[in-house]
């Protein structure tokens, strides 16, 4: 596996891996580093990308420098190689929401993991990055994002996942390619407060959205997020 690394915010880094067996159109799982005086990880990869990512972030850092390894929700492509990066970042922590950390981390990490509180905040130098509980939105009840306040980067997981080998950073539309992805996979917990965790996250403004699948966005992000916001309540009309 080949991993590509872009800056796409400063200081931001996505490490993008391809796999064009997933779909009829393949799909990318993408980490960021945030690289600062404490760096941190969001997202590992599965475990069999853990030699590809690691040489990856090394054209940035060295690896051993990681303080922080974070994620969206407990899932082997999320956090597979979690424990890989903890062998070899003997300074790094496990950081996750406490619901994930009672759930699944306190049992799975080879390290104790630090639990977060929602709005809790990780000063990593001159980069802040602000925890946020997202239960089931898109998946998983230990579903969080992070916030980058300092370039305003949302760390979005797997909102506005979508297929392909697009560029590293777009302005083009993200959220038909979401819409059809939704269609094929049916990837989201669709609930009643779906809509509502996605508008909370649009009143950030973020400037950057770094997405785990597809080409991460620079446009209009908040407008991006009601559209998206505005889509679950068009599906969770029609199911009802």
């Amino acid at each position: 596996m080949d991993s590509t690394v872009t800056e796409i915010a400063d200081g931001v880094y996505r490490i993008s891996t391809f796999v064009a067996q997933v779909g009829p159109d393949g799909m990318s799982f993408n980490q960021f580093l945030l690289a600062d005086d404490d760096p941190l990880l969001f997202h590992t990869g599965h475990r069999s990308m853990f030699p590809s990512v690691r040489e990856a972030i090394e054209t940035v850092l060295p690896v051993d420098r990681l303080r922080w390894i974070t994620f969206g929700h407990v899932e082997s492509d999320e956090c597979g190689a979690m424990n890989e990066f903890l062998a070899v970042a003997p300074q790094a922590r496990v950081a996750h929401g406490a619901a994930g950390c009672q759930i699944s981390l306190n049992e799975m990490c080879d390290r104790p993991p630090q639990p977060l509180a929602d709005g809790e905040m990780i000063t990593l130098g001159r980069l802040r990055v602000r925890h946020l509980d997202t239960p089931h939105v898109p998946h998983g009840w230990d579903a969080r994002v992070l916030y980058e306040e300092t370039t305003g980067t949302l760390l979005c997981g797997d909102l506005f996942t979508h297929l392909g080998n697009g560029p590293a950073l777009t302005e083009h539309d993200i959220v038909g390619p979401a819409e059809q992805t939704e269609d094929m996979f049916g990837y989201s917990c669709l609930a009643p407060g779906t809509p509502a965790a996605v508008e909370r996250l649009a009143a950030l403004a973020p400037r950057t959205l770094a997405l785990m699948h597809g080409s991460s966005f620079g446009g209009d992000c908040g407008g991006v997020l009601h559209a998206l916001a505005d889509s679950y309540r068009r599906r969770i009309a029609a199911a009802a």
